[in-house]
């Protein structure tokens, strides 16, 4: 179980955490957690999240079991800067939405002494590196990987397999577009049956 950091210097000291896994394993979930204690703590706390990402709400992050938190929906990462300097804590949800500039305005944010909690999948459909993620991660002092169980295995899930047609790197979709599952589903049925390599 991950634990706030909890010690107290004479200036407030910054830092980064990255929640990350595939589709349906709890991300968002463990990122409104996070959210709730530091409110409870009387933190100023805010959420961002992708204007693209209207799946369930155009105003809320919302988890896929319906645990939702008010949230502010922009364009660019430039936006979150502006928005959460003054902040305690900033959130950002499905942070492979957006460009390479997050990670620079994540590590503004931390280096100016907000605690920046951030949610996202590690990879994409085909099982490559999702976006900013990669360095989101590399530069987070705290990174968290959750999982789904595989339903066909019983497995951890780790892969985000899609099973509807489309071919565009981004298709937002829930259960009737994507499953979560393990590698060894993965392996067979998209590595093998396109001819490809995890790379």
């Amino acid at each position: 179980m991950f634990l706030e950091n909890t010690i107290n210097h004479s200036k407030q000291s910054g830092w980064m955490e990255v929640i990350c896994g595939s589709m349906f394993s709890g991300k968002t979930e463990e990122l409104i957690r996070r959210l709730r204690r530091a409110e409870m703590a009387g933190q100023n706390v805010e959420i961002f999240k992708p204007k693209v990402d209207t799946r369930y709400s155009d105003d809320d992050v919302v988890s896929h079991n319906q645990t939702k938190i008010r949230s502010t929906a922009v364009e660019s990462p430039s936006e979150i800067l502006l928005l959460g300097s003054d902040c305690d804590v900033v959130a950002i949800d499905e942070a492979q939405f957006f460009d390479d500039s997050i990670v620079d305005v994540a590590n503004q944010l931390a280096n100016n002494g907000v605690r920046v909690i951030i949610a996202g999948l590690d990879m994409d459909f085909l099982g490559r590196p999702f976006g900013p993620m990669p360095n989101l991660m590399a530069t987070a002092e705290y990174v968290t990987k959750v999982h789904a169980i595989c339903k066909r295995t019983g497995n951890l899930a780790n892969y985000s397999m899609r099973t509807s047609a489309g071919k565009e790197l981004v298709e937002l979709g829930e259960t009737e577009a994507y499953d979560a599952v393990s590698r060894r589903v993965f392996v067979d049925e998209v590595l093998n049956k396109n001819n490809k390599s995890i790379s």
